[in-house]
């Protein structure tokens, strides 16, 4: 049996077994359904279902290697684009390790120019630095501390949603995506009209692009080089994330951090004078009392402080209103792991090695050419180089999916 094969196999055992839960959208009959065909690798789109008893079925006799359903809602999911109906569309964001850099990037993350053949390990550059090529070959791996990575930014946008959107915690549908990040869906009938400029909005704000945190022209008018005009922060909003943020971050930071941030002569003011910023500054917003601190400083924290309070999200899953997006509950064609939903308040307990694991019994032997230590089903495996190994389905699965293993004979 070769290695594509096995995996076809153990798909077709998930779909085709009566236990598989596949939970339906919001209102499957207006939405679009595609699925990629496991063997062909062609994407069958423009497909409607009445009932989602109806999708299954067809899942089981096509079994393919993703599945997905537009966040949009049509009159005619079936009819070609210009001709659907648009209704509306939910709001989706994608939190993604790929976009993320972390310092497992060079360990285990690995690309390859298609023209050239240029290689190199981390995130993979838009364009070849040798050829400008812009196509790739591509090797990742999802670990712990990538999984981490994107569980802090999914948590960041939470915390926005929840607390300057107003959404309450269970309007927010939170989803391990199956392979290494996570999607959020807001189906509420207030954003479902929303165009794509309005959702440009939201994506700028949970970014953090275009604050306006220094008011050079007021400072101008006022003919100060530093003071309260020059440096503004209200109370709510992106303001207040920024005066909570950077009262947090002088609370303990050492000179060490300042310098790092870009502080170099108002490093020593900020660490003797600790008390009098936290108090003066940022408490009663007189940013021009404590010698030494100019507004170029205190623009520097803010621009630092934003940077790490923003949410790291793909940008155009959440401005695109045709959107397809994966479905609850199907495999995912890069490690065999489910799309899975959970709620919101156990982001930081659920753990995507244990909870998504969608094949749970049998082994397999495989030949496995590279691949880190990594942990899944309640086991920590590897690292392996050039191993022939009998290991989990789930694992030998995985590994064939990433491109690292192939079927012993």
């Amino acid at each position: 049996m070769s290695s594509r094969e096995f995996v076809y196999s153990k798909f077709c055992e998930y779909y085709r077994d009566s236990q598989t839960t596949i939970p339906a959208p919001v209102l499957p009959e207006q939405r679009e359904f595609a699925y990629l065909l496991f063997k062909e690798r062609f994407m069958v789109r423009h497909k409607r279902f009445e009932k989602i008893s109806s999708f299954k079925q067809t899942l089981s006799e096509i079994v393919p290697s993703d599945v997905y359903h537009s966040c949009a809602y049509y009159e005619n999911p079936d009819f070609d684009m210009d001709k659907k109906g648009w209704l509306g569309a939910d709001l989706v964001f994608d939190i993604d390790a790929d976009h993320i850099p972390t310092t497992c990037n060079k360990i285990h993350d690995e690309f390859k120019c298609a023209k050239c053949g240029f290689s190199g390990r981390g995130i993979t550059p838009e364009a070849c630095p040798v050829c400008e090529g812009m196509k790739f070959e591509t090797k990742t791996w999802p670990c712990d501390l990538c999984i981490q990575s994107a569980r802090e930014e999914t948590a960041k946008l939470i915390d926005i949603l929840t607390e300057d959107f107003g959404f309450a915690m269970d309007e927010l549908r939170v989803f391990f995506s199956g392979h290494r990040g996570y999607h959020v869906h807001v189906e509420d009938e207030a954003v479902r009209s929303l165009d794509a400029m309005a959702r440009k909005e939201i994506v700028d704000y949970v970014c953090g692009l275009g604050l306006a945190i220094l008011d050079k022209e007021e400072k101008e008018k006022k003919g100060k080089k530093r003071g309260s005009k020059g440096f503004m922060l209200h109370d709510y909003g992106w303001n207040r994330r920024l005066k909570v943020g950077m009262y947090n971050f002088l609370l303990k930071a050492s000179k060490e951090d300042l310098k790092e941030v870009g502080l170099k002569t108002s490093a020593t003011a900020l660490i003797k004078n600790r008390e009098s910023v936290l108090k003066r500054c940022i408490n009663e917003g007189r940013w021009e009392s404590v010698p030494g601190v100019s507004v170029q400083t205190w623009r520097k924290i803010a621009e630092y402080v934003r940077e790490n309070q923003s949410s790291k999200i793909d940008t155009v899953v959440t401005t695109d209103i045709h959107r397809l997006i994966r479905m609850n509950g199907t495999l995912h064609g890069k490690t065999g792991l489910k799309k899975i939903e959970f709620p919101a308040r156990e982001l930081e307990d659920f753990d995507p090695f244990t909870g998504a694991v969608a094949f749970k019994t049998g082994t397999a032997k495989v030949l496995v050419s590279s691949a880190p230590e990594f942990r899944i089903g309640g086991q920590t495996l590897g690292p392996f180089k050039n191993q022939t190994v009998e290991l989990p389905v789930a694992v030998a699965v995985m590994l064939i999916c990433k491109g690292r293993a192939e079927v012993a004979p």
